[in-house]
C-alpha cells in the first residue's frame, strides 16, 4: 500500500491563495515542494465528472487573447523541458481545446513559472491533424505529448509518438486506445465499475443483475462488470441488454430476477446516461421494482441532481471522483479566463502540473515509464490516480448514496490507491 501524501511532498513554492491548489499533482510519498505550501490543505469541491469527453462544443467559448489560429504554434514558457500540448483549437472540439489550452496555462502559472517550454499545436480534431501536430512538436524536442482529446486523435499522435520513442498522456476515454507508452489521464469507466461492486460486495451484496444499454459505453462496462463480480466471488444473475431509448423489454425480461418476493438479484447494475435514466427509471417502476430490496448501483453517468428524485434509484448508489479540487480550480479559471470551464478542463491542467512537478524531481528519468507508472500515483485535482502500465489510468473513488433528492458520500475516496493487482 503507497504512503500517505505528507505535508512535505507538495509541488511547488505558491502564495496563500494558490498553495491548496498547486497541490493538485504530487506523486505521493514524494518530496517535491517546500515549507511555503507545506501548511496548505487539499481544496474542496462540489462537483464530480462525466465519464464521456464531449465531441463536439458543449460549453461558452472561453475568454481567450488570441485567435484558436493564433493560439496554434504558440508557447507557454521558456524552460529548458519542452512538452507537446496537442489539441482541436479549430474543427470539431474547439471550443473544450481552447479551454483546455486555458487549463494548461493556468497550471503553468500557478506552478510558479517551472522549467517547461509548452508547444501548443492544432489537431484541427482530426486523426491527420494529431499525426502532423504531433510531428511537429516532436521536431522541436519535445520530450512528451499531452493531449489529444479524441480517440483516433491519441492514436494518430501515439504512432508518431512510439516511433520517436516519446510517451503520450491522452485525454480520451476510449480504453481501447490505451498502450504501453500511450497513457490516458481521463475519466475511464472501468474503474468506476470496480469501485462500485467492491462497494456492493463489502455490504453483503452477492447476486448481481445488469440492465445495460446496446451502445459503446454499454459495451465496455459489461465486460468489466462480469470479470470484477466473478473476481470478487460474486455471481451474475441475469444480464438484460436493451436498444438506446427503448428500456421496456428488457425490463420484463429481467423482471423475474429483481422484483417480488422471489427475486434473486439483490444488486441491479445500471450503466445509463443521465439522459436516458428517467425511462430506465420509469420502466423499472411500471414492472413493479423496489430499489429497498434490490439496491440500484450505476457509474459516474449519475451523478446529476435531475436524478435524485427518481422513486425507481431511492437507496441506490454510483462511484464518482470525490467533490474536492474541482470547483476551486473552476472558480479560478473563471476569474482567469472569464467563463466556466468544461468538466473535462482538470485534464489538461493536471497534465501540465504532472510534467511540471516530474520535470523538477526526477532529472533525465522525469517521464520514463517506471516514473509515469509509480504506483504510489499521483494527487490531481480529481484525486488520486495512477497510469497502469498497458496505459489505463485508476483512480480513487467516493461511494455516493441518492437519497431525496440528494446524493452524500457513503464511502470516502481513499487518499492513496491499493496496491496495484489488488
Amino acid at each position: 500500500m503507497a504512503r500517505p501524501t505528507r505535508a512535505r511532498d507538495r509541488l511547488v513554492r505558491v502564495t496563500a491563495v494558490t498553495a491548496a491548489l498547486c497541490a493538485a499533482l504530487l506523486p505521493l510519498g514524494g518530496c517535491l515542494g517546500t515549507d511555503a505550501v507545506r501548511r496548505r490543505p487539499i481544496p474542496q469541491a462540489d462537483l464530480s465528472p462525466p465519464a464521456e469527453l464531449p465531441q463536439a462544443p458543449a460549453a461558452a467559448t472561453p475568454a481567450i487573447s488570441a485567435t484558436p489560429a493564433a493560439l496554434a504554434g504558440q508557447r507557454i514558457g521558456t524552460g529548458g523541458v519542452k512538452v507537446a500540448l496537442v489539441l482541436p483549437l479549430s474543427g470539431q472540439g474547439a471550443t473544450v481545446g481552447n479551454a483546455l489550452r486555458n487549463a494548461a496555462q493556468l497550471a503553468y502559472d500557478e506552478a510558479q513559472q517551472p522549467d517547461l517550454t509548452i508547444l501548443v499545436e492544432d489537431d484541427r480534431g482530426t486523426p491527420d491533424g494529431a499525426r502532423d501536430a504531433t510531428q511537429n512538436a516532436l521536431r522541436q524536442g519535445s520530450e512528451i505529448v499531452l493531449g489529444p482529446l479524441f480517440a483516433g486523435s491519441v492514436q494518430a499522435a501515439a504512432n508518431v509518438a512510439k516511433t520517436a520513442g516519446k510517451p503520450v498522456i491522452g485525454f480520451s476515454t476510449d480504453a481501447t486506445v490505451a498502450s504501453r507508452g500511450v497513457y490516458l489521464l481521463s475519466f475511464l469507466p472501468q474503474p468506476e465499475v470496480d469501485r462500485i461492486i467492491e462497494d456492493s460486495v463489502a455490504g453483503g451484496k452477492r447476486s448481481f443483475a445488469a440492465l445495460i444499454p446496446e451502445t459503446a459505453y454499454g459495451n465496455a462496462v459489461e465486460a468489466e462488470f462480469r470479470e470484477v463480480v466473478a473476481r470478487r466471488g460474486a455471481r451474475v444473475a441475469a444480464v438484460e441488454r436493451y436498444p438506446a431509448g427503448a428500456p421496456g423489454p428488457a425490463v420484463e425480461r429481467l423482471a423475474r430476477v429483481i422484483t417480488g418476493p422471489a427475486a434473486t438479484a439483490d444488486a441491479l447494475f445500471i450503466p445509463e446516461t443521465a439522459e436516458a435514466m428517467p425511462a430506465v427509471a420509469l420502466a423499472l417502476t411500471k414492472a413493479g421494482f423496489s430499489p429497498g430490496r434490490v439496491r440500484p448501483i450505476g457509474t459516474a453517468l449519475w451523478n446529476e441532481p435531475g436524478l435524485f428524485a427518481l422513486p425507481a434509484l431511492q437507496g441506490g448508489r454510483f462511484a464518482s471522483p470525490d467533490r474536492s479540487g474541482f470547483s476551486n480550480f473552476s472558480g479560478r479559471y473563471q476569474a482567469r479566463f472569464g467563463s466556466v470551464p468544461p468538466r473535462v478542463a482538470s485534464l489538461a491542467y493536471d497534465a501540465v502540473t504532472l510534467a511540471a512537478a516530474l520535470a523538477r524531481q526526477y532529472g533525465s528519468q522525469r517521464f520514463a515509464e517506471t516514473t509515469l507508472t509509480s504506483g504510489s500515483g499521483f494527487a490531481g485535482v480529481d484525486g488520486t490516480f495512477r497510469f497502469r502500465p498497458d496505459g489505463q489510468s485508476e483512480r480513487a473513488l467516493a461511494i455516493f448514496e441518492i437519497r431525496n433528492n440528494a446524493a452524500p458520500v457513503v464511502s470516502p475516496a481513499p487518499r492513496v490507491l491499493a496496491k496495484p493487482g489488488i
